[in-house]
């Protein structure tokens, strides 16, 4: 797949530059569709989105519910098909609630790229986001340093959704080497962080009879609330694993109460998927239905990997100062 990437982005950013000095139309309406859009991560994300709209001088759409709620994401889909969106960006909750809508989507003649969180199994032309197997990884092998080589683990995370599996496996590989780490428990959180809080909570308060030495946080929600109830029970030498670089997820990096995050593009991920969705546009290809993965001559990529990396205690101030750069400005 990494192979793919390389040359698809290739292809993607021809496509980019074919549309430099294009004109553009007074109808242009592009849609992101999210689930919690007003957490930090999705806010970044609409920044990028209304940013590339701006410079196009195109309108734009940021929409979705203020909370998990794989329904309401579902309507918000709907609507923006109703409407006759130029192009959709979607990050999907739940792939088999929403594949039909963007199979719809693209029956109508409406290119929908999914971004952050993927639906495969759907006809959506490609995937923008980060590679969450590496991901995974980078947070496994930090993991096993941590712990030393030995310990038990808890992991927050959403299950249905594609991203974090991808997660789960990719620290479930790292961890691998070494067999003295094991996976005890996996917490569904639902996109609720007080399920994170309060399971967190009932863990610390059982330590004797289930002694849990690390917390692996794979979505942006539970890291935050992990490290409150360790810091509000005073509990000493844990480590907790968090997901995105939201202010209060950084901030427990530089107060030394989680040891590291794992960082994404969610800005990268927006601007340059709207910016690729106006170049579908101008520059039609003759059918959005064909099965442009498996085309080796397909002129669309099958994932364009925005990237991740570790952060801790020796870089966080510069992403402090990055999530600053964007928020302060709006």
């Amino acid at each position: 797949m990494k192979t793919t990437a390389t040359v698809s982005l290739a292809v993607a950013l021809s496509l980019f530059l074919l549309t430099c000095g294009s004109g553009h139309e007074a109808d242009e309406n592009y849609y992101l569709i999210s689930a919690n859009i007003q957490v930090p991560y999705w806010k970044t994300a609409g920044a990028g989105f209304i940013d590339a709209a701006r410079d196009m001088k195109v309108r734009s759409q940021f929409t979705g519910p203020d909370s998990y709620d794989p329904k309401a994401e579902q309507q918000a889909l709907q609507e923006a098909v109703q409407k006759k969106a130029t192009g959709i960006l979607i990050s999907v909750t739940d792939p088999a609630l929403l594949k039909a809508d963007i199979d719809n989507a693209i029956a109508a003649g409406i290119p929908v790229i999914t971004i952050d969180s993927d639906a495969p199994e759907s006809k959506r032309l490609f995937f923008i986001g980060t590679d969450n197997y590496q991901a995974g990884r980078i947070g496994g092998q930090r993991l096993a340093k941590e712990l030393k080589g030995k310990g038990s683990v808890a992991v927050f995370t959403i299950p249905e959704m594609a991203n974090m599996t991808e997660r789960l496996r990719g620290y479930r590989d790292a961890l691998e080497p070494t067999p003295g780490i094991k996976i005890s428990r996996i917490i569904d959180i639902k996109g609720d962080p007080r399920i994170a809080f309060d399971t967190a909570t009932q863990i610390v308060g059982n330590d004797k009879k289930e002694k849990i030495d690390a917390f692996v946080c794979l979505e942006a929600l539970s890291g935050k609330e992990v490290a409150t109830v360790i810091s509000n029970n005073n509990v000493k030498g844990k480590t907790i694993m968090a997901m995105d670089t939201d202010p209060d997820t950084l901030d427990w990096i530089n107060k030394g109460v989680v040891s590291a995050t794992i960082t994404q593009k969610p800005y990268t991920m927006s601007h340059f998927g709207i910016t690729l969705l106006d170049a579908l546009y101008h520059h039609k290809p003759g059918k959005l239905d064909s099965d442009w993965a498996r085309d080796s001559l397909s002129p669309m990529p099958a994932f364009v990997d925005t990237g991740s990396a570790l952060v801790d205690k020796s870089n966080v101030d510069a992403f402090i100062a990055a999530n600053k750069s964007v928020t302060g400005a709006r």
